[in-house]
């Protein structure tokens, strides 16, 4: 786990100091829905604490992300598909470096791995 939180966005939602449209929310984990949503259902899931990657400590918490993910598809009846993405780095798209997963559904979503 990092240290590098102060300036973190995902840290200010975490603490309260900006808002969020919160979908889940326990004790080490958080879930909103995307301000700039890429599909009709976008949430991100982070997990409270700062972590830039994963380490080895961290491979639980990552998991309950996902079991989290999994739970608000089944809440929100996303029977028809939904993906969930992880981008680790600015080359992959990254913009904010605390680990986080989007859940998108909501439309025909386009394969982009060829």
């Amino acid at each position: 786990m990092s240290d590098d939180s102060r300036g973190c966005v995902f840290c200010g939602i975490v603490a309260g100091a900006i808002p969020s449209n919160k979908a889940y929310e326990d004790e080490e984990i958080l879930a909103f829905y995307d301000i700039n949503p890429q599909a009709p259902v976008h949430i991100l899931i982070i997990p409270k604490a700062h972590i830039e990657e994963i380490a080895d400590g961290d491979s639980a918490l990552a998991g309950k992300c996902l079991a989290v993910a999994a739970t608000l598809a089944r809440e929100l009846k996303l029977a028809q598909g939904f993906r969930i993405v992880a981008n680790h780095g600015p080359a992959a798209g990254q913009t904010v470096p605390h680990l986080h997963f989007h859940l998108l559904a909501g439309r025909q979503l386009e394969l982009t791995m060829g």
